[in-house]
Formats: structure tokens, sequence, C-alpha cells
């Protein structure tokens, strides 16, 4: 079903809905800042304008656009960069459907409002997923993908279900204390365990997804743990990419960073930034 895309100006006046081919407002000037309409919700879109390579870029499952300034920092002028906060999260409003399939009509919906063409989607974790799943079902409307520190594993069954469910609610007095620093979302601990429900079912069954994409695709991963994942556990998932690597040559490495999966937009942004440039130059 086709999403109906609206946008709003930062002062908060709702413009005329738009259509597909005319929703560029400003996007080759100057920087836009603004809320795009989608569904019962409206996303906090930046759109940095320029004639450069566009670059989207999709946020960890619970975080906020700002993770990626240090990226941005580092790109430059030369890209035109497009950022936006999921829904309930950072500035973006809060929606009835937090499903990856409401994703998928998120990164539309701003494609259309921003009149963004063959964009490298560049996406951390959850945004990672997102990506591919994005790419899966538009393989002519992209230039490439950036993935960081994500792969096609996830936990599943009642036993995965129960493991995330008991994590957000052994979390659920310290989320809000984390949504001021972009690492929760406006939601309850159930509706953040959800998300992860949902994407961890996405993710298991991506090797086949991964295996076809087209695009040029580049990963850049962490080492390490993260938070909730037992000792060891990480480095084990990101073996799951094997079968990938062995199977599609659009798919490669870019790099393996010493940072952590929760730290690797802040300490190594410069790896993530020279893997968007390997794409742009393809």
């Amino acid at each position: 079903m086709a999403c109906q895309v609206g946008v709003r100006s930062v002062s908060g006046g709702l413009a005329k809905v738009l259509h597909m081919n005319n929703a560029a407002i400003n996007s080759k000037s100057s920087t836009w800042t603004g809320m795009v309409e989608v569904d019962d919700t409206a996303l906090a879109v930046t759109d940095t304008g320029g004639n450069g390579t566009p670059i989207v870029y999709l946020n960890g499952a619970y975080a906020d656009q700002k993770h990626w300034r240090r990226v941005i920092s580092e790109l430059g002028p030369g890209y035109r960069h497009i950022t936006f906060d999921e829904r309930a999260r950072g500035k973006s409003e809060q929606s009835a459907d937090y499903s990856m399939e409401a994703s998928m009509r998120d990164i539309d919906a701003v494609l259309a409002a921003r009149g963004v063409e063959q964009p490298i989607l560049v996406g951390w974790s959850y945004g990672g997923i997102a990506s591919w799943q994005w790419a899966d079902r538009n393989p002519d409307r992209l230039a490439g993908l950036v993935t960081v520190d994500a792969a096609p594993f996830g936990l599943t069954g009642e036993e995965g279900r129960e493991r995330i469910r008991k994590l957000f609610h052994r979390m659920r007095f310290a989320l809000p204390l984390a949504r001021p620093f972009g690492m929760a979302a406006r939601m309850s601990a159930a509706q953040h365990a959800e998300v992860g429900i949902d994407a961890n079912e996405y993710a298991a069954a991506s090797v086949p997804v991964l295996s076809r994409l087209t695009c040029p695709t580049r990963f850049v991963l962490a080492t390490g743990d993260s938070l909730g994942s037992e000792k060891g556990e990480m480095e084990q998932v990101r073996t799951s990419l094997d079968p990938v690597l062995a199977a599609n040559p659009n798919v490669t490495i870019s790099a393996k960073v010493a940072s952590n999966h929760s730290h690797i937009l802040r300490k190594d942004f410069r790896a993530v930034a020279a893997a968007v440039r390997e794409i742009a130059a393809i």
C-alpha cells in the first residue's frame, strides 16, 4: 500500500500533500529541517542539500539522527546528507506502528518528500537490517549500501523472544534516562522489546536477502560485545556473514574496527566514511 506523504516546515505549518515527482523543496540549495508526514505520524528530517551523491542514514533501533554527526563531518559538504529520526525517536512523533514494515514506508516517505534518487543507504545495526530489506525490494533505486555492525542473525522462537522481553523489562527504569542521549525511544519497555523481536526475525531471515543483492554493499564491523549480549556472542553473530561473502561478490567487508557496537560511530567514524567513499567511487 502506498503511503501518503506530507511535509511540515520547522515552524510547524502543514504544507499540502506532495506528489512523489515534485516533492523536493529547496533540496539542491540549502539545509532543510522539518517534518515529513507518513501514516499516523511525522518524522523529523534534516537534508543538507547540494548536488553531491545523496546519502540517507538509517539509525540504530532506538537511536536518533545525531549519532551520524561525526561521519557527516568526516565526509564533508561534497555529499548530500539526509538524516531522520524514526517513529518515537528523537524529535519524531509517536505512532501505532513501530514495525520493520513501517520503517520501509518511512524510508519511502523521506525519499519522496525530499526528491532523493539513487542514494547510498548507510545503516547502523537496526538501520542496516532495514537497508537490506529496502534494497531487496527496490534494487534499481539505490547506488549502494554501507552497513555498520549488523549481521544476518537473530534471536528467534519463544526462547529468543522471552530473552528480549526480559532484557527490556530489566531496563525499564533506565530507558527514560537514556532518551535524552538519543539511545531510547518514547515507548514503553514492552514496545522497545517488540521492536527488537521484529528486527531479530528479519535479521535471522536475511542470508538469502543479502546473497541476492545486486548493489555494491560494504560492511564495517565492530569488535567485542554489545549491550544485552553474552560474552563472545557478538563475534559469533558476525560470522553469520560468511556464507553471504562466499555467495555474493557485491558484498564485502570494508573494515573490522576495534570499537564495540555501541561506540563504533563515535570512535570509528572514519572507517564508516571510508566505506561510503568506496561505494560512491564505483
